[in-house]
């Protein structure tokens, strides 16, 4: 049965559907930053991605983790590696390839600024205090993924005409597959009335105001608004990427599902 078949009727299928989702993206997310490793532009700078790829991976970890627990398997590694990608619920901006140093800053700050807003009305609405206390703890990673992805905008676009055409060209790109954060469907609206969720389009005005904030210091341009937006990744209609994508990571662990560490 696909993850999509049945809208949540409790809330703690609603529960589970939400740290789903968030595990997913950040699963996915961390994966793409992992591909960083040794090829940053600077030490630092490669250290630093290194650091955001553990974070993002460690945030899906423990929060399959918490959706094992929910569901009373004793094994969290299900969801990472022996779900197809129809399964997987995360957005599609975080499956996109890697790219070049400019469309990898240009997503970790646009998805930092989501996640940021996100967790922040997530903390007010849950009720679970164990998944509150989970968030608090990724939200202290959250503001400096989004400070460090911020710094760099302002560097990109402020910096040589290269840099600026580069991170503009990113942006554009990337600008598409933000309005996927803010759209809702039977699930979400599901998520919302068990009050596990918050309603996304309220998040759309406050993320366009800190994407602007940090997009006029940087001298950039905000893309068109009223473009075409890309919609149904988290419904399982992903792009073609996240096969691949799957089809690296979860290798290892398919090839041998019973072999063990000990």
């Amino acid at each position: 049965m696909s993850t999509f078949d049945e809208i949540p009727k409790t809330q703690q299928e609603a529960l589970r559907t939400v740290v789903l989702w968030l595990a997913d993206d950040r699963l996915i997310h961390g994966h793409r930053l992992s591909e960083w490793a040794g090829h940053g532009p600077e030490l630092e700078e490669d250290l630093a991605l290194a650091n955001m790829a553990l974070d993002m991976i460690g945030h899906a970890s423990s929060l399959y983790a918490y959706v094992a627990k929910l569901e009373g398997r004793e094994e969290e590694d299900y969801h990472a590696y022996f779900r197809d990608d129809i399964d997987f619920t995360n957005c599609a901006m975080v499956e996109l390839p890697r790219g070049d140093f400019a469309f990898t800053m240009a997503r970790q700050f646009l998805f930092s600024v989501h996640a940021f807003l996100l967790y922040q009305a997530l903390m007010d609405v849950l009720e679970d205090e164990e998944l509150a206390g989970i968030l608090k703890k990724h939200f202290k990673e959250i503001r400096y993924h989004l400070r460090h992805s911020g710094e760099w905008m302002r560097r990109l676009g402020d910096g040589t005409d290269e840099s600026r055409e580069r991170v503009q060209h990113a942006l554009d790109d990337l600008w598409m597959y933000t309005g996927e954060l803010f759209t809702s469907n039977a699930h979400i609206e599901a998520t919302v009335r068990f009050e596990v969720f918050t309603d996304p389009a309220t998040l759309h005005a406050p993320w366009m105001e800190m994407v602007r904030q940090v997009l006029d210091d940087a001298t950039l341009t905000m893309p068109d608004q009223n473009q075409y937006m890309f919609d149904g990744a988290r419904q399982g209609r992903h792009t073609e990427h996240l096969g691949r994508l799957l089809a690296e990571m979860q290798f290892l662990r398919r090839s041998y599902p019973d072999a063990s560490w000990t």
